[in-house]
């Protein structure tokens, strides 16, 4: 047992003033951080770091948080092997600000051992800097070399212990899982989603000279899994052309507040997937990945730097911290000054490729979270089906109480919910372009709806520039009936098992 004991009551204390300590080297520069792992990195044709780590996904096996699981004398063990790490060895500690909204603004302090400072480099870019003098209001210690992975979380203290990895994507989820759960606190919801504004003009053609002032805006919402495409719809320009644009304001985690807005969080970066990012489909993206300040995680880089995108030769999973600035698609600002729009995205063949939702089943969809899992979940199982409530593996507290919030925040924002399947309907493909096409109609609402008498939603019946009868569940889906109704007897089953949801929402299983 260390001087702290078994469960230190304050861990942020513990760790005293990083500023004044002799182990710590504080709030050091993107360049002392790339100079301190010069030596892991192999240089792109871009002049950009690249960095391969041991550990290329996060661990949501090891994760606890305190509030969900009653921690024992194991659990406060390894917050004390975090602390007494960041006391007596060789640290780097950068203060970071997380989030612009007045009421969802907070200063997250990082440490992590030197030896491991490209995993700061790459977090520090996502992040504004900290006002100078700040105390923080969330402390993540990083220690990738113990013998045991373990994330534990004091959500109350605002302190997260990451052990025995040293994958970027656990850093910046340590800071992100408590800005969501402090979002819930105080009434409103955290949500693993992008946010984006569409401004459109108001005529009926659409194709006036008309001014700014003319235009009318549309805030979107798009809750999905890693790799299901919300980075991608997030930051399409959906084809418009000036003075109409779409722009996006974040692409991972956001929080719906009680009067509509929804506060940003990563104000100067994107941790995007790279997988098969291709110049031609994806150009904004494409165009911040390859540019100098981009930060490679796991990417398949040859020893003269060329880049391949499209190799998994490391893993599916690999990532690229990108710069906002050289992202042509991201505004300047962050916040959604109000909702009309939330999609959530999923992957399942049996659904159409959109449905519009009432506030009970866009509840019910939340709580579904269904989808796909990909290589930045469980690369051992990409590709198989799975449910995440909210599509967020980072909740803490009750799911179903999220599923009641989040029903509440939608009926009294009166915000349209619809369903986006980007995957296949049967055996058939729906390309980008089929979703973007949706997407605009939705955004200028063009689109003339019916019910399906196969699954039972509200589905397109025309819409401008896309033929929806290629994607008729009932015609495209083999023994389509049958499968629909094994489906909402596994959904009905599932949702069973949230003792805290409403029955309203468990009767709008579709």
């Amino acid at each position: 047992m260390s001087q702290h004991g078994t469960a230190i009551e304050s861990p942020t204390a513990a760790l005293g003033d990083p500023r004044s300590a002799d182990n710590v080297e504080y709030d050091p520069s993107f360049a002392s951080l790339r100079e301190h792992s010069a030596g892991l990195e192999t240089t792109t044709e871009y002049g950009s770091p690249s960095y391969v780590s041991e550990h290329r996904s996060r661990n949501a096996d090891r994760t606890a948080n305190a509030l969900d699981r009653d921690f024992g004398t194991v659990d406060h063990g390894h917050v004390e092997t975090a602390v007494d790490a960041a006391a007596d060895r060789e640290m780097v500690c950068l203060d970071r600000q997380l989030g612009r909204h007045p009421d969802n603004t907070y200063v997250c302090r990082y440490y992590v051992p030197k030896e491991y400072s490209r995993i700061a480099l790459a977090w520090a870019k996502l992040f504004e800097p900290a006002p100078a003098d700040a105390d923080p209001d969330f402390v993540t210690v990083q220690v990738p070399d113990t013998d045991e992975v373990a994330v534990r979380v004091l959500p109350d203290e605002g302190f997260t212990a990451v052990l025995g990895t040293d994958y970027t994507g656990e850093a910046k989820k340590s800071f992100l899982r408590l800005f969501m759960f402090d979002a819930k606190r105080q009434g409103g919801l955290g949500l693993h989603a992008g946010t984006k504004r569409v401004r459109l003009q108001s005529d009926e053609d659409g194709q006036s000279a008309a001014g700014d002032s003319d235009l009318e805006t549309v805030g979107q919402v798009f809750l999905g899994l890693s790799g299901t495409g919300k980075s991608t719809l997030t930051a399409h320009d959906l084809g418009l052309e000036a003075p109409e644009d779409a722009t996006m304001l974040q692409d991972d985690v956001c929080a719906l507040r009680p009067d509509g807005t929804v506060a940003g969080s990563e104000g100067e970066g994107l941790f995007i997937k790279t997988i098969g990012l291709d110049g031609d489909e994806q150009p904004d993206l494409y165009e911040a990945a390859t540019h100098e300040s981009a930060v490679l995680d796991n990417v398949d880089v040859a020893e003269d730097g060329t880049v391949d995108f499209d190799s998994d030769v490391h893993t599916a999973n690999g990532r690229a911290v990108v710069k906002r600035e050289h992202l042509p698609s991201a505004d300047e600002e962050i916040d959604l000054p109000s909702v009309d729009q939330v999609f959530f995205i999923t992957r399942n063949p049996a659904m159409p490729p959109l449905a519009k939702l009432s506030p009970e089943e866009a509840a019910a969809a939340f709580m579904l979270g269904e989808s796909v899992q990909t290589s930045a979940g469980d690369p051992s199982s990409a590709g198989e089906a799975i449910r995440v409530v909210g599509t967020n593996p980072f909740i803490v507290g009750s799911e179903g109480e999220e599923g009641n919030r989040f029903r509440d925040l939608v009926a009294d924002l009166d915000a349209d919910a619809y369903l986006l399947n980007t995957g296949t309907v049967g055996d058939r493909d729906i390309g980008v372009d089929d979703t973007v096409a949706l997407l605009r109609a939705v955004s200028r609402g063009r689109v003339e709806w019916t019910d399906d008498a196969t699954t039972g939603l509200t589905v397109p019946d025309t819409v401008p520039d896309l033929d929806t009868s290629r994607f008729d569940v009932g015609e495209a889906l083999d023994d389509a009936d049958e499968r629909i109704a094994d489906l909402r007897a596994e959904r009905r089953e599932y949702l069973a098992e949230f003792e805290d949801l409403d029955d309203a929402i468990r009767n709008a299983v579709y």
